[in-house]
């Protein structure tokens, strides 16, 4: 029994704490011997109930702990420090590059790192991306329950910023369908005209996603292929940094 109980606490504690615990930090906050502390996560881990990040080594909740509890990111957020996979895939682009996450029904920018060129795009800390045109935002919403999505883009004014922006419900949930199906999100003039931007989700270690990362530059910076294929390959390499340092391991969902 008491090992059920000492397996208990530690999904409690986890389940309270977004930036992950270490080892040491769950001995110390459920006073266990180091050793007991071991025992317990491994065999939890084995299960799937909680997971370890490969970067930073620290416990997170599994996926098998889904259907157990809900993260409430809405209090803390597990990104809320600029992390340094968003500053390396800026200087390895040369382009702006952002965090963005849910506040409440918004999507607002959480952190970025400003393009090396003169010509670089306005992007600014607690700016609020548009669900239907932006990158950034509809990365975010692509994941969301159906439900959501239908009340978030009902209650949304869906301007035709340009052209070429989805103005429908229909057609931004089409869209959406497509972001799932490939893994993130190409803008090309939809927000702004002669603006170019990809974003990836990053996924928590339940599974959810609970950023995006995008990269935004003028697109006559982007006309090669080489070139955008370079910017989507740096800016899904920053997204599963993120995603390992929140403890999401691939191939679990």
């Amino acid at each position: 029994m008491q090992v059920v109980i000492r397996a208990l606490e530690v999904l409690k504690i986890l389940s309270k704490t977004p930036k992950g615990l270490t080892l040491g930090e769950i001995s110390e906050k459920l006073e266990l011997p180091v050793a007991s502390a071991h025992r317990t996560a491994a065999v939890l881990e084995k299960e799937r109930f909680i997971t370890r990040s490969s970067t930073n080594r620290r416990y997170f909740l599994g996926p098998a702990a889904r259907e157990l509890t809900q993260l409430d990111y809405s209090r803390e957020s597990p990104l809320v420090s600029a992390h340094r996979a968003v500053a390396e895939a800026s200087r390895l682009s040369g382009e702006t590059v952002f965090l963005s996450e849910f506040a409440g029904d918004k999507v607002v920018c959480l952190a970025l790192s400003e393009s090396k060129f003169p010509l670089r795009l306005y992007v600014r800390v607690g700016q609020t991306m548009p669900l239907h045109a932006a990158a950034a935002a509809r990365t975010l919403l692509a994941w969301q329950p159906p439900d959501r999505v239908q009340k978030l883009l009902a209650n949304a004014e869906l301007t035709s910023f340009t052209p070429e922006t989805p103005n429908t419900v229909n057609a931004v949930t089409d869209h959406l369908a497509r972001i799932r199906l490939q893994g993130y999100d190409i803008c090309e003039s939809e927000l702004d005209v002669n603006v170019w931007a990809v974003s990836a989700p990053i996924r928590s270690s339940t599974g959810e996603v609970v950023a995006s990362i995008t990269l935004a530059a003028p697109a006559q910076r982007m006309t090669e292929e080489h070139v955008r294929d370079h910017a989507l390959k740096v800016i899904r390499a920053a997204a599963e940094e993120m995603a390992a340092d929140l403890g999401w391991v691939a191939g679990d969902l």
